[in-house]
């Protein structure tokens, strides 16, 4: 069940707005249709704003909510003739006819409230550590003791891939395929071109984290103390 702020100048607001809106079990607050009325109304799921009536009005309050740092959704009330006058700029986040039925609103006032969840929900930071050694994927970023790496952008997608597999070794030709994908036509010597630079930019401490498995291909070798035993087994 959600809260619903229905902004209205209307005599009769649930026979006359939106009707369909009172069959629903929402739980919904009439208030005048002025942007002022927020200050001091209790949090809402959504908004819905009248503009059967008035749509210079309904333009200037939409814009005067959003201005004014709305964040729920807003939705707008409108007659069918009512539909051609509305655009972007105006902040609503959907449109609901007054002739409405229950389904319908109901349906666009959860996905409304859905995505404004979805929109205000912080990103996840997925990071992978390997020692002195963080990639971070929200930023494409990786950095060494806290110095920033310039990788170009198949470097990055190279390190983080083998940082995502630790201790398991990949042919030249996997690689090929994880990072450069299925569509590339060149040869896998360009693997060996791009570990090189990598290495280089590691440092001469942390070149040894991306190792050589002769007659194979390469791995990523995590710091002794971050790798489990089966790792250790491998380099005995």
């Amino acid at each position: 069940m959600a809260q619903i702020l229905l902004l209205t100048n209307a005599l009769a607001p649930s026979a006359e707005v939106l009707p369909a809106l009172g069959l629903l079990t929402h739980q919904v607050r009439v208030l005048p249709a002025e942007a002022a009325v927020l200050v001091d109304a209790p949090p809402a799921d959504a908004v819905v704003v009248d503009g059967r009536r008035d749509l210079v009005s309904t333009r200037s309050l939409c814009r005067l909510l959003r201005a004014t740092g709305l964040s729920s959704p807003l939705l707008l009330v409108l007659t069918e003739g009512g539909l051609a006058a509305v655009a972007a700029d105006w902040g609503a986040d959907d449109i609901l006819l007054d002739s409405s039925g229950p389904a319908e609103v109901d349906a666009r006032l959860r996905l409304a409230a859905g995505r404004n969840q979805l929109a205000s929900a912080p990103e996840e930071t997925v990071e992978i550590r390997a020692g002195d050694v963080v990639v971070d994927e929200a930023t494409y970023s990786a950095r060494v003791r806290g110095r920033s790496l310039d990788l170009t952008y198949k470097e990055f997608e190279l390190l983080k891939f083998l940082a995502q597999h630790p201790g398991r070794v990949f042919t030249r030709a996997q690689l090929l395929q994880e990072v450069w994908g299925y569509d590339y036509f060149g040869g896998t010597r360009t693997i060996d071109v791009h570990v090189r630079r990598l290495r280089a930019k590691l440092g001469p401490e942390h070149e040894a984290l991306i190792g050589t498995v002769r007659n194979v291909g390469y791995r990523f070798v995590p710091p002794r103390r971050d790798r489990t035993p089966a790792e250790e087994s491998v380099d005995a």
